[in-house]
């Protein structure tokens, strides 16, 4: 299942870069991400891994999450391991500022598999699409 979403932020780059690269408050603006535990000391860059709770109405579940990519100022990848599995990342570019998020997830097939996925991805992509809102009008200069 593919999402692949963005939106315009009324910031600099720089200041969208820098709210995003705090991997720690992720849960602050995330709505569906509940707790960030880190395995690793490191709290941002290449090779950083912690698990995230995340939950959705009644299902749960904890994934290690590890950073794969990371361009300074530009973007960041995660790869998804547990019982969804998968490929994300988001990436800031200018002109205007725009902040794009995209995932290729997958479900086990005992939820349902790519059956289940029809029906996630519409709901996925809209709580995502308020999570950029939020993180949006986290950053927003007032």
């Amino acid at each position: 299942m593919k999402i692949d979403i963005y939106r315009d932020i009324s910031a600099t780059p720089a200041e969208v870069w820098d709210a995003l690269a705090d991997i720690s408050t992720h849960i602050e603006w995330m709505a569906d991400a509940r707790s960030i535990t880190f395995l690793t000391d490191q709290r941002s860059g290449l090779g950083t891994s912690f698990l995230c709770l995340t939950a959705l109405g009644p299902l749960h579940t904890t994934d290690k999450m590890t950073i794969t990519r990371w361009e300074d100022g530009v973007s960041m990848g995660v790869r998804h391991e547990g019982l969804v599995t998968g490929e994300g990342y988001f990436t800031v570019s200018d002109s205007p500022t725009r902040l794009r998020w995209t995932e290729e997830l997958h479900l086990p097939w005992w939820w349902g598999g790519p059956i289940a996925e029809l029906f996630a991805r519409p709901i996925l992509r809209a709580v995502w699409r308020g999570n950029l809102r939020r993180f949006a009008w986290r950053v927003t200069p007032r």
